[in-house]
């Protein structure tokens, strides 16, 4: 099955707090706030959703396309996509911008705050659905160009195409009514339980009624697991214990990358979501969201020892 991730593709400039954010912020004083973390040091690394989720199914032995932009300094992040076997086929350059860049940095609580600059991102992708086989094809639409995570739904349900909604740090950008169109018909949508409670509150709807919408609801939890939600229940899922913690940027990526080589695989939801579950403990043992690497008797032995 062909599996198109869009998204976005970014380099992240990741920094590393030696402290906690809420020693240094004073919670009246919001209105005005004026702060300096002094951080340990900065690592860039290769980024974005459509990236990271690419590179997990990548390991799983799928051949994910990516559907996204990149600008100045191609080169690089092109480069480390052929070295590990993702096509750059359906990726658009923007000569004339930066490449999106992440700028994230990470207390000792593992709470975060990014800034991101979305340069080539603020171009569409133009993915050609008219090549696309409406029944061997699953597209996951994730935080990218907000015009692509728009119009991407639309064309799929058009043509019969099973898609994912992982609207994640783009909800805030999104109309209300866009959200709703774009949860309309999804084979999943997929969030934190942060971005659930935005997506209720800009919505106005219920959980209910939104999976009136959406066959089905996954919402992760870090260290707490998942949880998948249709309208015949709910089912939990634990979190993997990784080995050690080093970096939780782009796990629920690793999660997603997993869950859906599952779902191409032909396994229900709830296997395919242990699947992502074991992925993202991978993810979490390296710096950087494409660092980790697994070998199949690895990834299947943490698979077995977590059903």
């Amino acid at each position: 099955m062909d599996i198109i991730v869009s998204g976005s593709l970014a380099y992240d400039r990741i920094m590393d707090f030696p402290g906690y954010f809420s020693d240094h912020i004073l919670p009246e004083k919001v209105h005005t706030l004026n702060v300096c973390f002094q951080i340990n040091g900065i690592t860039e690394k290769f980024g974005g959703t459509a990236g990271n989720i690419a590179y997990a199914l990548t390991l799983l032995g799928e051949k994910p396309e990516i559907s996204a932009t990149l600008g100045q300094e191609e080169h690089k992040y092109l480069e480390w996509l052929k070295k590990n076997g993702i096509s750059s086929d359906n990726i658009k350059i923007i000569k004339a911008e930066f490449t999106a860049s992440a700028y994230i940095t990470t207390d000792k609580a593992g709470n975060q705050i990014t800034g991101f600059n979305p340069g080539a991102m603020n171009y569409s992708s133009s993915l050609e659905f008219d090549n696309l086989n409406p029944k061997e094809t699953i597209v996951i639409v994730s935080p990218g160009n907000l015009e692509d995570m728009v119009n991407y739904p639309r064309l799929c349900k058009a043509r019969g195409i099973d898609y994912i909604f992982d609207p994640g740090q783009s909800i805030p950008m999104l109309e209300p009514e866009d959200l709703v169109q774009a949860i309309d018909g999804c084979r999943i949508l997929i969030s934190n339980d942060y971005e659930l409670d935005l997506i209720l509150n800009k919505t106005g709807q219920k959980k209910e009624a939104l999976l009136e919408h959406a066959r089905t609801i996954i919402v992760t939890m870090g260290e707490f697991g998942s949880r998948i939600s249709t309208l015949n229940g709910e089912i939990k899922i634990p979190a993997v214990r990784a080995k050690i913690v080093r970096d939780p940027t782009g796990a629920g990526d690793s999660y997603r990358g997993g869950m859906i080589s599952g779902l191409v695989r032909g396994k229900d939801v709830e296997e395919s979501a242990r699947m992502g579950s074991v992925c993202a403990s991978f993810s979490v043992e390296c710096y950087g969201t494409q660092e980790y690497t697994f070998s199949p008797e690895e990834f299947n032995e943490r698979l077995a020892l977590n059903r």
